[in-house]
């Protein structure tokens, strides 16, 4: 009985060593309480500054021919659809070299055209860096937890080799009587699937905040955006069925959540909170996937940049 004292003693230190299941390093405690990905950029606008939509307006024949639809939309959602319109006519309606009055009229119109265009580009640009922030935030804390749970995975493996291998020794050459044999026998066997239990069911959990939280703008779709430009967030809600675009960009992001199930039925409400929050306690799984909802989100909000180039080249061609 002294040797399967000794083995419990041994099992029952083993899974104490394995048992803490909460982060605890006070290195990382910043990184989970507290964001520096925004730097006091919080946008306030009205609905009424909002672009109206571009189907919704009478557009000149003089860009609409010549201008592509996403060229069009862009230049709405920037602002310079007035602009351009008055630029395309100059274009179209040349006048001597001589006459500078035109000359003057096209260069600044031009010149604007192109400083709010690298305006937007770098309004892109930061709203962009803020989500790839976030998610490499939220990568980092899964990444961490994920090594914890290697390194407990380990310590179980290790558990359960030392636990079979001594009883192995102890049922098979120093326990002589039969009796204790089979409870020594019984007793590893116990310990072994208690490891191989706490293998399945390891993972890592950890409390995890974000106060400004740009999903939850895209989830629950609100006329303006404190965590959006104006610009950005009428591209992402913008939608016209009669020209083929029947879901916005913010309705096919949150279809592609719930399709490829990072967004559950099963657990709606409780990922909703959690998700769409201000925080609460992740696991890795679930931190990867939110950091996946980033990243997904920044692909989309980078797609401006290609309307905006081709805005830019289409007017040249003007």
């Amino acid at each position: 009985m002294k040797h399967l004292f000794k083995l419990s003693l041994a099992g029952i230190i083993l899974l104490q060593l394995c048992s803490c299941r909460s982060v605890k390093n006070m290195e990382i405690r910043d990184l989970l309480h507290h964001s520096n990905c925004n730097q006091q950029n919080v946008y306030d606008y009205t609905l009424d500054s909002l672009p109206i939509p571009l189907h919704e307006q009478q557009v000149s024949p003089i860009i609409s021919q010549k201008l592509s639809f996403n060229s069009l939309n862009m230049a709405n959602a920037i602002g310079i659809l007035k602009l351009v319109t008055r630029f395309a006519e100059l274009r179209q309606n040349p006048k001597g070299e001589d006459d500078l009055k035109y000359r003057l009229e096209l260069l600044e119109l031009k010149q604007i055209i192109d400083q709010k265009i690298n305006t937007s580009s770098l309004e892109i640009s930061a709203i962009s860096s803020e989500m790839d922030c976030e998610e490499e935030r939220t990568s980092q804390v899964a990444n961490y937890l994920e090594g914890k749970i290697r390194e407990r995975e380990s310590k179980l493996t290790i558990g359960a080799i030392v636990v079979g291998a001594l009883g192995a020794i102890l049922t098979e050459g120093v326990i002589k009587e039969e009796k204790a044999s089979h409870v020594v026998g019984i007793s590893t066997g116990v310990a072994e699937a208690t490891f191989g239990v706490m293998m399945l069911l390891n993972d890592e959990n950890t409390e995890f905040y974000h106060k400004r939280n740009a999903l939850r703008d895209v989830w629950f779709g609100s006329e303006t955006s404190k965590n959006f430009p104006a610009a950005v967030w009428y591209y992402l809600n913008y939608s016209n069925p009669e020209n083929g675009i029947k879901t916005s960009l913010r309705e096919q992001i949150i279809q592609k959540w719930k399709s490829f199930g990072q967004i559950n039925k099963s657990s709606e409400e409780e990922l909703l909170q959690l998700y769409f929050g201000e925080g609460g306690k992740y696991t890795s799984e679930q931190l990867d996937n939110r950091a996946d909802m980033y990243d997904q989100l920044e692909s989309n909000i980078n797609l401006m940049k290609q309307d905006l180039k081709a805005l830019s080249s289409e007017l040249e061609k003007l």
